[in-house]
């Protein structure tokens, strides 16, 4: 697993005029909290680039005083205006303390039913975990490669690990494959609650009548 390594200056003066002060100076007030530890650092907004700015899931070793504290992101907070960072909250990792993180889920193998046509739609992208620090991964996969066109697959189709807990319900659907509204027969159509268009198909028989009725006087006149 990557590990993002970040050299911060412990804070001592924690009023909101020594934060707005950092900030003015281009540093990122911090928070670092565990089972017996709290400290209040800053650092610069250029370390924290490979640990926010990534779908993937990273550790952290925060160097502070000399000491070397191994963490994981917990909080970002942005300005709702710039999106420049405001504050972050880490967690210390602990031994044999488990924590809760969310790991990106990636999907595994290419899909039948998309081959013939279908739709694959990632509904749930992260999927919350429960282990110890020894124990962390960064991603986590799930296998598509039998799922035919209407298929789901769920948090209950991952895989079944010993170090690690999924917190998410098993039920809740991670992608699935959806079929393209051109193939759906008129019964799909009607079970899902849409009108199937057959005003093509009416017209084409009342044309088809007329021609026939037109034939039948012609007939008759000779």
């Amino acid at each position: 697993m990557e590990v993002i390594k970040v050299k911060g200056e412990i804070r001592t003066d924690l009023g909101k005029k020594a934060t707005k002060a950092l900030r003015r100076e281009g540093l990122v007030p911090c928070n670092l909290y565990g089972k017996s530890t709290s400290l209040h650092f800053s650092a610069s907004p250029g370390d924290f680039k490979g640990l926010i700015y990534t779908p993937d899931f990273k550790k952290a070793e925060i160097e502070l005083d000399g000491e070397t504290h191994r963490c994981i992101l917990k909080k970002v907070d942005f300005h709702p205006v710039t999106d420049e960072i405001m504050h972050i909250d880490f967690l210390k990792l602990v031994e044999d303390r488990k924590v809760r993180v969310q790991i990106p889920v990636h999907l595994n193998g290419t899909a039948p039913g998309v081959t013939d046509g279908g739709r694959l739609v990632q509904t749930l992208r992260k999927v919350e975990i429960k282990t110890t620090p020894k124990y962390l991964i960064n991603e986590l996969f799930i296998d598509i490669s039998e799922m035919v066109m209407g298929d789901t697959v769920r948090v209950k189709d991952i895989d079944e690990s010993d170090t690690f807990e999924i917190v998410n319900h098993p039920s809740i659907p991670i992608a699935s494959i959806q079929v393209p509204r051109t193939i759906k027969t008129v019964a799909e159509m009607l079970e899902e609650g849409e009108a199937p268009d057959l005003e093509d198909e009416d017209a084409e028989g009342e044309e088809e009548g007329t021609e026939g009725e037109e034939g039948t006087e012609e007939g008759s006149a000779e």
